[in-house]
């Protein structure tokens, strides 16, 4: 029995250059938070992201036991839960995500999380599977204008899949009140830039790290990969990835990598998930229906799709 674990935190975008500033010296910054590290331009902006950032994190990280959404899972099936406006926006936006992509995407998923462990190679019960995923459903989260309430014992609420994106999102939304209009802040696999053009690099699955299939220009938008190289191992030479269908309750098949292109940082995020979950088919099919949204799919073949909008080289 041949067990491989591996775990990623490369950055899966290279700033390849600054159009306005390919001569100036690169300022960034750096910290940590939501499990990751983020990279900030200019240097200065650091702080200020970082406050939100930890805001963030502060009240959507399931895994910090005073977090809203921590009290919303701790009280599930029992009563619901008062939360702050981007808390319930959040899951607000999480919950149409799920609707429009008919459970590929699925914030309840959390109730499965604690069955697959990727720092050990593990493979859960079937049982056990089929038992969580009764757990697992977007339609039982009830929302008010300020509370949120799971009806049903057991449930969680995981909003790792879209949490940094609303981060990004507000981190853009208070720089720029500050007067700071130019800046390129990326978190894991998300970029977002805004301001000059800035020549991004997508990294090719399962190549070097710092190997590229091409790359894209983008300008006042975020772009975002989920892969199934971030977080696996491999067990008797099958590969087990921590993107979870949250359908069946295991590792999303058929897709290496998927790449969105978007104004809105945590529509991106989320859907950058969801079309890996869903494939090329169904989620070009999506992509072509949603307005300021492209996406770039590698499947397990390495073969490349991509909706009529994205542009690379």
């Amino acid at each position: 029995m041949r067990r491989v674990i591996r775990t990623t935190s490369f950055i899966f975008f290279l700033f390849l250059s600054t159009c306005s500033e390919e001569n100036a010296p690169v300022s960034i910054g750096v910290f940590e938070s939501m499990g990751t590290i983020i990279h900030v331009q200019p240097k200065i902006a650091v702080a200020t992201v970082k406050r939100v950032f930890d805001r963030i994190d502060n009240e959507m990280s399931e895994w910090k036991h005073d977090s809203f959404l921590a009290q919303v899972n701790q009280s599930a099936g029992k009563s619901s839960v008062r939360c702050s406006e981007d808390t319930v926006k959040a899951i607000a936006l999480s919950l149409s995500i799920a609707k429009s992509t008919k459970g590929a995407f699925d914030p309840t998923w959390a109730a499965m999380w604690e069955l697959w462990d990727f720092k050990e190679p593990k493979i859960p019960i079937d049982q056990e599977v089929r038992s969580r995923l009764q757990l697992v459903n977007w339609k039982n989260v009830k929302l008010t204008q300020d509370t949120v309430y799971l009806t049903d014992k057991g449930m969680m609420l995981g909003l790792g899949g879209i949490a940094k994106g609303v981060a990004l999102n507000e981190a853009r939304k208070k720089l720029l009140s500050e007067g700071v209009h130019d800046f390129l802040l990326q978190c894991g696999g998300q970029v977002l830039a805004q301001g000059n053009e800035r020549i991004i690099g997508i990294r090719k699955p399962d190549g070097l790290r710092n190997e590229i299939i091409g790359t894209i220009a983008i300008q006042n938008q975020s772009i975002s990969t989920s892969g199934n190289y971030e977080k696996y191992f491999v067990l008797d030479g099958v590969r087990y990835h921590h993107i979870l269908d949250p359908r069946t309750g295991y590792p999303a098949k058929g897709m290496k990598s998927v790449t969105v292109l978007s104004e809105n940082a945590a529509l991106g995020d989320a859907l950058s998930t969801a079309l890996f979950v869903m494939g090329t088919d169904k989620g070009i099919e999506l992509v072509e229906r949603t307005e300021g949204v492209e996406a770039l799919f590698i499947d397990s073949q390495n073969v490349v799709y991509k909706s009529s909008g994205f542009y690379f080289e």
